[in-house]
C-alpha cells in the first residue's frame, strides 16, 4: 500500500456547469453542510456550494485557510467610477473541509496570482486600498478600490485622493516606452 491515498473523482452530480476552456484544479466536500456541498477550484474561479455562478479569482478579497476551514470574503460592487470599481466586503463564508486535498493551496495560489498591484493609503477620515487584478480573458488590469469601514466614501476630498492614488498606481504598473 502506498503512502498517498488516491482521492475519488468529482462526481457528475457535484460538477459545476463549466464553460469552454474551464477545467477543475481541485475540489473538496464541505463538512457539516448539506449532502453534495462541494467547493470546486477551476482555472477561472471558485464554485461555492449553493451558488449558480462561479466566483472569479479577482472577486475574492480574502481567503484564509485555518487548517480545518476555508473562510472566503468576496467583493461586493458598490459604485463604478471612471477607470475603477469601488467594492466592499460581502459577508464572509466559512466552509469546514475535513478532507481539503489541494483546494486551499489552489485557492491561495490563484487569488495571489490575480493581484498585480496593491497599495494602502490614507484619505481624509479613513483609509483605502487600490488593487489591480488580472482577470482571465480580459486584456490589461482591472482596478478596484476598497475603503475601510467608516471612511466617508462620497466625500469629495476622499474621491479626489482616490482618483490621484489610482492614477499613480496606473503609472507605476505601466511599462515604460522603449
Amino acid at each position: 500500500m502506498g503512502l498517498f491515498r488516491r482521492r475519488p473523482k468529482l462526481s457528475p452530480a457535484d460538477r459545476p456547469p463549466l464553460v469552454a476552456g474551464e477545467r477543475v484544479l481541485a475540489w473538496a466536500a464541505a463538512g457539516g453542510c448539506a449532502e453534495g456541498s462541494v467547493l470546486v477550484a477551476t482555472n477561472l474561479g471558485l464554485w461555492l456550494p449553493g451558488r449558480a455562478e462561479r466566483l472569479g479569482w479577482h472577486d475574492i478579497l480574502r481567503a484564509v485557510w485555518s487548517g480545518q476551514e476555508l473562510v472566503v470574503t468576496a467583493a461586493e460592487p458598490v459604485v463604478e467610477r471612471d477607470g475603477y470599481l469601488v467594492v466592499a466586503d460581502r459577508p464572509t463564508e466559512t466552509y469546514p473541509l475535513p478532507d481539503p486535498g489541494e483546494l486551499p493551496h489552489q485557492v491561495r495560489e490563484r487569488v495571489t496570482r490575480s493581484v498585480a498591484y496593491t497599495e494602502a493609503y490614507s484619505v481624509p477620515g479613513g483609509e483605502g486600498r487600490v488593487v489591480a487584478r488580472r482577470v482571465p480573458g480580459v486584456d490589461g488590469l482591472t482596478w478596484t478600490v476598497r475603503y475601510e469601514p467608516g471612511t466617508p466614501v462620497d466625500d469629495p476630498a476622499v474621491r479626489a485622493e482616490t482618483e490621484r492614488m489610482v492614477a499613480a498606481a496606473r503609472v507605476a504598473t505601466t511599462a515604460p516606452e522603449v
